[in-house]
């Protein structure tokens, strides 16, 4: 078996860590899709939109999420409305 390179070994560290760190936002990403599906009230409805647009756009920005699913998102997150 032919001994692995070092920079094969650094990528595969790195590739790790930005994986995690890609996780732990999308996850943060969905719970934050699954909050305003649950909530009721039309007005905490409305002031949470911004944000939750904001935490999508920085997603597509970072490349954790497609674009379109970002205007998928962003969509029906307004019909909630």
């Amino acid at each position: 078996m032919a001994k692995k390179s070092i920079s094969v070994l650094k990528r595969t560290r790195q590739a790790e860590k930005r994986r995690l760190e890609n996780r732990v936002k999308k996850i943060k990403l969905k719970k934050a899709l699954k909050k305003i599906k649950t909530i009721k009230e039309k007005e905490e409805i409305t002031k949470l939109i911004p944000d939750i647009q904001k935490l999508i756009d920085k997603s597509v920005k970072q490349g954790i999420i497609h674009k379109n699913t970002a205007a998928r998102m962003k969509s029906k997150i307004m019909r909630i409305k």
